[in-house]
């Protein structure tokens, strides 16, 4: 092979060697390329995942922007009574929707209704102890089994006789209207800066809470709930079925003078057992006042105040419920009950919170007309015992 020839295939094999090094760099690209690309796009979908995890994670931001609609156009109607927002207005998925014609008012927006709910909670009433249930018909039915189903030994031979059949009586919670009638001139409705919501639900929550706490002790149950005191009292050891029984301490119009807490005892024992591990003491401040000072034998006293802020105060180990509306300390004063009252006391309640506007009746003030129902009895009378400040 002559040198000539040599010099060719040596040119030739190097340009192989380049072209075959350009493909491979230009295959190398590509590569990079499209994994640059496929990368992206993970990452884009990653950050897609990360949104929507984090918006399921917010559902009170949800919530809110529901419910802002509801709450401009009531804001609306309160203040200037056009309510045509609230008629063409629909919330997805509740029943806070359309109209309520015209003479019944409308539904409160979300956040003002639970404004009112949660500071009737929060007032020393029964109904922080009591079984609160929502219904939406006019009554609610209780079903109580007040009796055992009997029972017997049996043998291998010998017949089995029939035992006793349980009884059950049904309670019926009637469902009565609650009212309030707080008025605002127009002018401070039309200052817009004067929050309209926040100072109905304040007064709405004041008025509805007075008069629960009144009626869920003493309401006669005429328009009104039936107060757990109305029902008729007797000795605990001759109670029955649909009275109240009640431990007297053997003086009239107050306590035994030697021993005071002999007749708190007493009371605690009355109750059944299957009853007193979620009982409560209920009286009013004054009663209160003269429990506070009670010691036992070995000079302890048997109040105790809560272990922790908001914690109720304890009375021989039992949290106390201080309710205005119990009677003070008197002649035969029924001033201090005991009991399991999530089982002793029903309030059945409707959910929705009505407010009519009349801009009419009160010139040149504006009147807002808040309706709710309500109701409440006792439900189980075994569940709650009474200290009568008397002789037996």
């Amino acid at each position: 092979m002559t040198e000539v020839q040599t010099g060719r295939s040596a040119a030739s094999d190097a340009d192989a060697l380049r072209e075959a090094l350009g493909e491979f760099v230009t295959d190398i690209n590509a590569m990079n390329g499209e994994l640059k690309t496929k990368l992206q796009q993970h990452e884009e979908r990653l950050t897609m995942l990360d949104r929507k995890t984090m918006t399921a994670q917010r559902p009170t931001l949800a919530a809110g922007s529901a419910e802002a609609p509801h709450k401009k156009a009531f804001n609306a109607y309160l203040r200037t009574g056009d309510d045509d927002a609230l008629r063409g207005l629909q919330l997805e998925g509740k029943a806070l929707s359309s109209v309520v014609a015209g003479d019944g008012g409308y539904l409160v927006d979300p956040e003002t209704a639970e404004t009112i709910k949660s500071t009737l909670s929060a007032t020393a009433s029964v109904r922080a102890i009591a079984n609160v249930v929502r219904v939406e018909a006019t009554s609610f039915d209780v079903l109580i089994d007040h009796t055992e189903a009997g029972a017997g030994w049996a043998t291998e031979t010998a017949s089995v006789s029939e035992t006793d059949t349980p009884q059950i009586d049904r309670i019926t919670i009637a469902l009565h209207e609650l009212s309030a009638l707080p008025k605002a001139s127009q002018r401070l409705l039309d200052d817009s800066a004067f929050d309209i919501e926040g100072w109905l639900a304040g007064r709405i929550a004041h008025k509805f809470a007075r008069a629960e706490a009144a009626a869920f002790i003493s309401g006669d149950g005429v328009d009104k709930p039936r107060g757990f005191l109305t029902h008729p009292t007797v000795d605990d050891a001759s109670w029955s079925w649909g009275s109240l029984g009640y431990v007297a301490t053997g003086v009239d119009g107050d306590f035994d003078s030697l021993k005071p807490a002999d007749a708190i005892v007493d009371l605690v024992y009355a109750l059944g057992a299957e009853y007193r591990a979620n009982a409560s003491f209920v009286m009013n401040s004054k009663t209160a006042g003269a429990v506070r000072k009670m010691k036992d034998a070995d000079g302890r006293f048997l109040w105790s105040d809560g272990l922790a802020a908001g914690e109720p105060a304890r009375l021989m180990g039992y949290p106390v419920l201080v309710a205005e509306d119990m009677p003070d300390i008197g002649s035969d004063a029924m001033a201090i009950a005991f009991g399991d009252f999530s089982a002793g006391y029903t309030i059945a309640e409707r959910p929705d919170l009505r407010v009519l506007r009349d801009p009419f009746s009160a010139k040149p003030h504006v009147l807002f007309y808040a309706t709710k129902r309500v109701g409440g009895d006792v439900s189980d009378f075994k569940a709650i015992k009474l200290l009568k400040f008397g002789v037996m």
